[in-house]
């Protein structure tokens, strides 16, 4: 059974990282576009302030993936699989959020910025629960994995509420 899970989780996990990917190139994509609408040319740095803004957020995004993923994968392999993929997804939704709000005026991507935290924030707490699990067991033979799972599986839809 816990194999089956571990399949599942690795498949979701995968579409996520498969949608990461595609965002990636999506912003990668309106970096370019912003550098040639501006300039005429390839892609250079100086430009107008919406290429800056595009740059900005591009690089932005891609500084926060390694560290989406990681905790993405730390939460679902040692805590539980259904609210780490979820909140994955929702952490897609918000960067995308953040992205286009970042296009706009600056103020427009904080919401989508505090959104993301907050998600991560999730993520490394169920990580954090998973290893203390593992130490409980390790050490004084009490599993509280029924009731992590349980406090998460309660707590995942709460980051819908902005």
């Amino acid at each position: 059974a816990h194999k089956a899970q571990l399949l599942q989780y690795l498949q979701v996990t995968s579409q996520t990282e498969y949608s990461v990917v595609s965002s990636t190139a999506f912003f990668a994509n309106k970096v370019e576009h912003e550098s040639r609408h501006c300039n005429g040319k390839g892609l250079q740095r100086q430009g107008s302030s919406s290429f800056d803004r595009v740059y900005t957020a591009n690089q932005n995004c891609g500084h926060a993936y390694p560290t989406f993923l990681a905790v993405l994968w730390c939460a679902g392999l040692l805590c539980s699989q259904a609210p780490a993929a979820f909140a994955g997804l929702m952490y897609l939704f918000v960067r995308q959020k953040y992205f286009v709000g970042y296009l706009g005026e600056r103020t427009q991507s904080t919401p989508g910025y505090l959104f993301g935290k907050r998600i991560i924030l999730f993520l490394f707490l169920m990580s954090v629960a998973g290893i203390l699990n593992y130490y409980l067991i390790f050490f004084f033979g009490s599993d509280f994995e029924i009731h992590i799972k349980t406090i998460t599986n309660a707590i995942s839809p709460l980051l819908l509420i902005p």
